[in-house]
């Protein structure tokens, strides 16, 4: 297997499709959520609708960076959520983070292998692989803090109904 089709897949296992390591994916659990229970804010935690925002932030910055050679993204709007009011804007955002997720692991599948070995951007960034890695190390990381504010959201509801 190629390392382009090995770090894609591995993409696809942490953000849509996947259940080896973490037996879930990003996917899976933002379906499962409605937009009330993704906007509900558990004490100081972000909400799993802010979490979304916040990785689809990084992914369509990271398409665009792959598309035009610039890194135009920053930290401190990787949490700028819009408002979420309704179904429709919880839908729009989970639809809006599957196309980008597909997006970019349809782009890492396309990469030649010695890109992966190459500066992302700029030398100060690290490599490509280095990059991507930290994609799937920072997906993990979300996805166990989102599974975590959903068991909170359900055990608060459950509370709520005794």
């Amino acid at each position: 297997m190629t390392r382009s089709i090995n770090m894609a897949n591995r993409i696809r296992e942490v953000l849509l499709s996947g259940h080896w390591i973490a037996n879930t994916n990003m996917q899976e659990q933002i379906r499962s959520v409605d937009w009330q229970q993704a906007t509900f804010k558990v004490d100081t935690l972000n909400t799993i609708a802010a979490l979304t925002y916040h990785l689809n932030y990084y992914l369509a910055g990271l398409i665009k960076a792959f598309e035009n050679g610039k890194l135009e993204i920053s930290d401190k709007y990787s949490f700028d959520l819009p408002k979420i009011d309704s179904a429709y804007d919880w839908d729009t955002l989970v639809t809006s983070f599957l196309q980008n997720s597909e997006m970019f692991a349809e782009r890492i599948e396309q990469m030649q292998d010695d890109m992966f070995d190459k500066p992302f951007i700029d030398a100060k960034y690290g490599t490509v692989l280095r990059n991507i890695e930290g994609v799937i190390e920072h997906s993990y990381y979300h996805l166990g803090q989102i599974t975590l504010i959903k068991k909170m959201i359900l055990l608060h509801n459950k509370k709520g109904d005794a």
